[in-house]
């Protein structure tokens, strides 16, 4: 075993956030990518800003709030399929490595959990629909501390809960901006790069870059 415990982010690293608007596809039409990410860009946003203000609201009335604009940007979708995709929301698929990522790590010994701005209700539908929840050992919600991501108090939660130093612990999330934060922290950090991103944040590189989560068992990981 490498590290004692590997936390992932939630949404992105472990669960498809444009697996709601592809479910729904034939539905919306032509513009249901532009529409997912406009949903996707503007429920971080939010994120962000109501950090900045200390105005918060949990993380399921930003998503709410974002699939409603990403509706009035893209007028081509139908927003009477609004409750349809905000449903969907709730079961999204996970990439197909992941059980059995997890499950390997935690049969090396490894803690095992989620680190993610998902409210709490949200995070335990994902979970129990990818039947993860045999797999973690906690689930970690920003809506503890009332503020999201890149905020460091987020990332004190598990280190303070689970009473280690930063470096003992290796963060997985897809979002650069996360992995920048969870540096900053002192976490070791690894960018699962699925899509091919350009790097940012050249202050604060992650440990380790990936395609998907399955590096994480490669024999030459670090």
């Amino acid at each position: 075993m490498r590290h004692p415990a590997y936390v992932f982010d939630a949404y992105g690293t472990l669960f498809d956030v444009h697996a709601a608007v592809r479910r729904h596809a034939g539905a919306i039409g032509p513009d249901g990518q532009l529409l997912s990410e406009i949903w996707r860009a503007k429920q971080l946003e939010y994120s962000w800003v109501r950090t900045l203000m200390g105005s918060y609201l949990d993380f399921w009335q930003l998503t709410e709030q974002a699939l409603d604009f990403a509706f009035r940007k893209v007028p081509s979708a139908d927003p009477a399929l609004r409750q349809e995709l905000l449903d969907a929301y709730w079961q999204l698929d996970c990439y197909p490595e992941v059980p059995a990522v997890l499950k390997a790590l935690k049969a090396e010994g490894a803690r095992i959990a989620i680190l993610s701005n998902g409210s709490p209700a949200m995070l335990e539908a994902a979970v129990r629909s990818a039947a993860l929840d045999q797999v973690l050992d906690d689930v970690f919600s920003v809506d503890e501390v009332r503020r999201f991501k890149t905020d460091p108090a987020v990332y004190d939660m598990v280190s303070t809960g689970w009473r280690l130093y930063p470096d003992a612990i290796s963060f997985q999330s897809s979002n650069r901006w996360d992995v920048a934060g969870a540096t900053r922290f002192g976490f070791r950090t690894v960018w699962i790069n699925r899509t091919g991103q350009p790097d940012e944040y050249q202050d604060l590189k992650p440990g380790l870059i990936l395609p998907s989560l399955e590096g994480l068992l490669s024999d030459n990981r670090p």
